[in-house]
Parts: C-alpha cells; structure tokens; sequence
C-alpha cells in the first residue's frame, strides 16, 4: 500500500527543512492545527495520522503487523524514506514521543532533533521510577476500555485534557477518541500504558527537547526529570501550561518553547 494513502500524508510549507508531527493516543493531525502555521514560512510541515486514526487508510492493519511501538516507528521511517526526508526535526505528542525515539534509535541519520511533547517512557510505577500509575490503576483503565470504549473516551478525556475552564478542548478530545476505530484505538491503548521503553532511552544520539507541563496526570514531572537524566543529550523545559496537551490548550506557550529550542540550537552551530 502507497504508505502517503495509508498515514494520510499531507506536506505543506515554504521552507527545506522538514518538520514532521507525530500526533498522540487517539488524536490525528488536526491537533497540531495551532502549531503547525508559525512554522510554515521556514520549514516543510509533514503530517500524518497514525493507522487507525482520523483519515488513515486501515484496510492494511492487522493486530500482528501493530504489534509494538516500533511498528509505528517503522512508520514514521517509511514515510521519511518515500519522502526523501533528511534532518528532520521530529516533534511528537505523548505515545509519539516515544515513537520518535524508536524510529530514530533505529534510523538516526534522517533526524536532526527531536522534540517530545509530555514524553513518557513507562507509564507504570516502579521500585525506583515514578511512572504516575499503579499497576491497579493502568489495569482499571484498560477494563474500563474494553467495557464501554465510548463511555471510557468521555471519561479520560478531560482528565488527559486538564484545563476544565475550556470545556471545548475536551469535548474536541472526546470527539476525537471517538471517531477513532474502536479495535485499533484499544490495541493502541494496550501498546501505550503497557509499554516500558526506559531501556531505550540511553541508545538515542539525537539532540532532544523535552516540554513537560507543570501539572501533568498523564506525564508528571518526575517522568521529565527521569527523560533528562537518561536521555545523553537533551534538554528539559518544564512549562507553565498545564494538562497533557498544551498543543491544543497553549499553543503560543509550546510554539515559543520549540522555537527558542531551535534558535538557540542554530546560533550555537
């Protein structure tokens, strides 16, 4: 299958270098829509929706090929490849942050930075790790899932979405989850909360940056702190938004902090 069909490619922009945005759990590439435009005068914008979301071509899926994480990282490397994209700068969202650490672990010669939005690499605590969820918690959550997809949506999204004095991003969240499939929209669901990829994070060589809101239940600050300690080469800049997605409810906060990142990043050279 054209792999540009399949993700629901899209590439706009005036500029050479390539920016491409990794949407997270249950999202799609509309939820960069705040972002991406102070972006477009100096780079190429790639966006994609991961199979299974928003306009994905799914006829290709099957549970055995979604396996992992790196699936969808092998993904995101398919779809630089059919691009001819060189030094990227990857910027992902949640699951997609790890994603990017996959896919640039595996193919570090095409990234040039990566900017992880609310990173976690385990989401489960852990004797000496903080991850922000019992076991009992995580296993409550996926139960809830397979209950009732539609009533669980409802439920986690304003918790993932914080900032309950903008009703109006967790009913876009809710709506979001679900108009996403349900099957596949479960088994990513498994993928993410069960996934530990803390050993990972030591192989990755490209420079970082990770934005970790203040308050955070999905991605609290001691998993940033975590991520600087093991990532060799990355920066952490803890912001004033707060929620698991300041794309959406602090795009002027987030867009300020990649820019800072990759300006400080250019004079430096």
């Amino acid at each position: 299958m054209d792999v540009l069909k399949r993700n629901n490619v899209t590439v706009t922009g005036q500029g050479q270098t390539p920016m491409l945005f990794a949407h997270g759990y249950g999202c799609d590439q509309n939820m960069w829509r705040f972002i991406t435009p102070a972006f477009q005068k100096d780079y190429k914008i790639v966006l994609f929706d991961h199979v299974g979301f928003g306009n994905s071509d799914v006829s290709g899926y099957t549970p055995k090929r979604y396996g992992s994480l790196q699936a969808y990282a092998d993904d995101v490397l398919e779809i630089c490849e059919t691009l001819g994209l060189k030094d990227v700068i990857f910027v992902g969202h949640s699951v997609s942050a790890m994603i990017g650490v996959l896919a640039a672990i595996k193919n570090p010669d095409i990234f040039q930075k990566l900017i992880l939005i609310g990173p976690s690499p385990r989401y489960i605590n852990e004797p000496g790790y903080t991850g922000g969820f019992s076991r009992e918690d995580i296993n409550g959550l996926l139960e809830s899932l397979d209950g009732n997809y539609l009533a669980w949506a409802a439920a986690i999204a304003p918790l993932i979405m914080g900032n309950a004095e903008k009703p109006e991003l967790s009913e876009e969240l809710t709506a979001s989850f679900c108009r996403s499939h349900e099957e596949f929209a479960k088994n990513f669901a498994y993928l993410t909360f069960l996934s530990d990829n803390r050993a990972d994070l030591k192989k990755l060589r490209t420079r970082s940056l990770i934005l970790q809101c203040k308050e955070d239940i999905i991605a609290p600050l001691e998993v940033g702190e975590y991520l600087k300690e093991q990532l060799p080469d990355s920066e952490l800049v803890v912001m004033e938004a707060t929620g698991h997605c300041p794309n959406l409810s602090a795009p002027e906060e987030t867009i300020k902090a990649i820019e800072d990142f990759l300006h400080a990043e250019t004079v430096g050279k």
